[in-house]
């Protein structure tokens, strides 16, 4: 039996937080950590005490609009900013934390986390939006694009 990373334990908690997400287009678990400690989580989905897309339909995807593109028009709070939302609503401060997201941030998530003091990303899959990964480029904060270990197979 042998065990998980931290970056892979953290990650597959990071994918079971995606599975509460309300979004009809892309679910998305974020974990925020500090010294191998979860501080806080988030999951895409409506503001607190909103009717949820899985309910009443994606604006988005009516328009044809493609993933990345016209955020604006999202109803959606992502899961990077829940995780930050959650975090300072209990007073927890962020400073030189890592993050663990199961795909990487929009522009606007960008920002939060670079003001957020978050100094490390581990992320899953690649969300296309060039300005965000521009921003984080910039800002200096350490990415890596975490890609899990194949399982072993047994021998029959």
């Amino acid at each position: 039996m042998s065990r998980p990373s931290w970056d892979e334990y953290f990650m597959k908690i990071t994918d079971l937080v995606a599975e509460r997400s309300t979004c009809l287009r892309r679910q998305v678990g974020a974990i925020i950590v500090i010294n191998k400690r979860i501080i806080s989580t988030g999951y895409n989905g409506a503001p607190k005490g909103l009717e949820h897309c899985l309910d009443i339909g994606c604006l988005r995807e009516k328009l044809h609009i493609p993933s990345g593109e016209r955020q604006e028009l999202c109803r959606g709070v992502h899961a990077e900013q829940n995780a930050i939302i959650q975090a300072a609503g209990a007073g927890v401060d962020m400073e030189g934390a890592t993050m663990y997201c199961t795909d990487s941030p929009c522009s606007t998530c960008s920002k939060m986390i670079i003001n957020a003091g978050i100094k490390k990303l581990v992320l899953g899959k690649k969300y296309p939006d060039e300005l965000g990964h521009e921003l984080i480029r910039a800002s200096g904060i350490e990415t890596v694009y975490f890609q899990p270990e194949p399982e072993e197979k047994s021998e029959p």
